[in-house]
């Protein structure tokens, strides 16, 4: 389709395919540089026509990110396909996980991960919520914030050891004793004794995970710790 279309100048490979071959379970990502004198939106739309009718493929969703934009497909077999085009005059690798397939590409800077700060503050925030939930008993909506609570503790760590930082990325690859650290933090029935045990246990997991955040931390762990206090009268 590239080669027909005289609008892509160039194309990649990016995300796991691009570095080895994967396995079986891969979802395919590829990426389009246009010409900057055509719309990019015009392209994707075209190419969407031809893909859902030669692939059978369903659009899921689009996520805009900086310059380019995405759109991903579910195909037959339960292939997920990530098309993504940008301009020619911004294309380039955000990551190490780009293969030029044809064309060129600009250098740029790789995309930052996370900032500490963000991802503990981010942890504190929905510990909060989680709390308030439980005590207001909206218990599914506790359940959400404590699993987020637990997220982007896990992600905190994640960082501090190098490890990719988000989407669950490099949980697998933590060490034994920072997710023993974290085994006790499931919600295992929607009972409030139940969901309060497991966000202290979050809390207990996020304050273990504060090396990146020393100062952040030592000004919010008193509050922190009030969240694991029976709260009376409420």
């Amino acid at each position: 389709m590239a080669d027909t279309d005289n609008r892509i100048t160039s194309g990649a490979v990016v995300g796991s395919l691009a570095l080895s071959e994967g396995d079986r379970w891969s979802d395919l990502d590829l990426t389009f540089a246009v010409a900057d004198e055509f719309n990019q939106l015009d392209v994707l739309e075209d190419w969407t026509d031809r893909i859902v009718e030669k692939f059978n493929a369903a659009h899921l969703f689009d996520l805009p990110s900086g310059a380019s934009i995405y759109r991903v497909f579910l195909l037959p077999g339960c292939l997920q396909f990530d098309l993504s085009f940008t301009p020619a005059s911004k294309f380039g690798a955000t990551g190490p996980k780009f293969k030029l397939l044809f064309g060129s590409a600009v250098e740029k800077p790789y995309n930052p991960p996370p900032a500490a700060r963000d991802l503990f503050g981010y942890a504190v925030h929905h510990a909060l919520r989680a709390r308030f939930c439980i005590e207001r008993g909206k218990l599914w909506q506790a359940e959400y914030w404590v699993h987020s609570t637990r997220d982007y503790a896990l992600n905190l760590a994640c960082l501090r050891l190098g490890l990719p930082s988000n989407n669950g990325r490099g949980y697998d690859a933590l060490p034994k004793e920072v997710l023993d650290a974290f085994k006790d933090t499931f919600v295992i029935t929607l009972e409030k004794n139940e969901l309060q045990k497991a966000l202290n246990n979050c809390i207990k997991g996020l304050l273990s995970e504060t090396h990146l955040v020393q100062d952040l931390a030592l000004q919010v762990e008193p509050q922190l710790q009030i969240l694991t206090a029976v709260w009376e009268g409420m």
